[in-house]
Formats: structure tokens, C-alpha cells, sequence
């Protein structure tokens, strides 16, 4: 994921004389604040979990429904991973460089159910449901560190 870890990102110059070079430590990357790294192994948790349950999903509706109806729900889940990374993105940001969540990934969702609606070939609900397996990545998260405490 993202490794911005290092302390001194000063750019190094040669010593003139009578000055002496910067200690070692100057270049040495700083322990990882434990939040961060928290935050990061979360982050590629939900990623694996909304992939591996995209990917069962839509294997279960080709046998159960149709390739067609199947590809509709990928459509929709892609777009919601896409979603999850921006909103990861924001919250990455969100005390840095930013006071408040953004709204325009929203956008994304809107611009969505828009074609679904336009285009004769989408079906709303399979792409609907799609998008929301992030939401179930999000619920088993929190029901596995709800009920199985100990297990990270």
C-alpha cells in the first residue's frame, strides 16, 4: 500500500568545509505510527474480503441466473470498489490535508445508476447489488472483530 514513513524528506547537500556530514539518522525511516499501519492492514483486508466475495457472487449468479445477469452485478461491484478506494483515499487524507469528506465519489454511484437506467442491456438491480458487496466486506469486518475479538 503506501509507505510515507520517513521523517527528514530534506534534500541532501555535500558538506562544505568546516561542516560535517548529517548524522545517519537523518535518513533513517521513522517506526510506523501503529494507527497507520492499523489503518492500512484494514484497508487491504476489505479490499481481498469485497474481491474474494465479488468473485464468489458472481460465479453463484452465472450458474444460478445468466452470464448476462452475472456481468451486471461485476459492473456494479467494480464500481464499488473503485468507490471503497476513493473513499480509503479520503479518509486518508481526512486530518491532513482535509477538514471533511468529499462528496464527489458519490458521483460515481449516481453516474452509474444513470447508464444502468439509459442502457437496455443493464439490469439496475444486479448493478445495484453489486455495488453494495463493499457494504457486506464492511459487515463481515465488523462482525468477525465483533465475535472473534482475538483473532486481527
Amino acid at each position: 500500500m503506501n509507505s510515507h514513513f520517513f521523517v527528514n524528506s530534506s534534500t541532501s547537500q555535500e558538506p562544505t568545509s568546516g561542516q560535517s556530514k548529517a548524522t545517519e539518522t537523518d535518513s533513517v525511516p521513522s517506526e510506523p505510527n501503529p494507527s497507520i499501519e492499523e489503518y492500512y492492514n484494514l484497508q487491504k483486508e476489505l479490499f481481498v474480503t469485497t474481491l474474494t466475495m465479488t468473485g464468489v457472487i458472481f460465479i453463484s449468479v452465472w450458474i444460478f441466473y445468466s452470464l448476462n445477469t452475472a456481468l451486471n452485478y461485476a459492473i456494479g461491484a467494480c464500481v464499488g470498489v473503485v468507490y471503497l478506494r476513493m473513499l480509503a483515499k479520503d479518509i486518508e487524507r481526512l486530518g491532513r490535508e482535509k477538514k471533511s469528506l468529499s462528496q464527489t465519489r458519490m458521483a460515481l454511484f449516481v453516474g452509474l445508476i444513470i447508464v444502468a437506467t439509459q442502457w437496455n442491456q443493464l439490469n439496475i438491480i444486479p448493478i445495484f447489488l453489486g455495488f453494495l458487496t463493499y457494504k457486506a466486506s464492511l459487515i463481515i469486518y465488523v462482525l468477525r472483530t465483533t465475535f472473534l475479538p482475538s483473532s486481527k
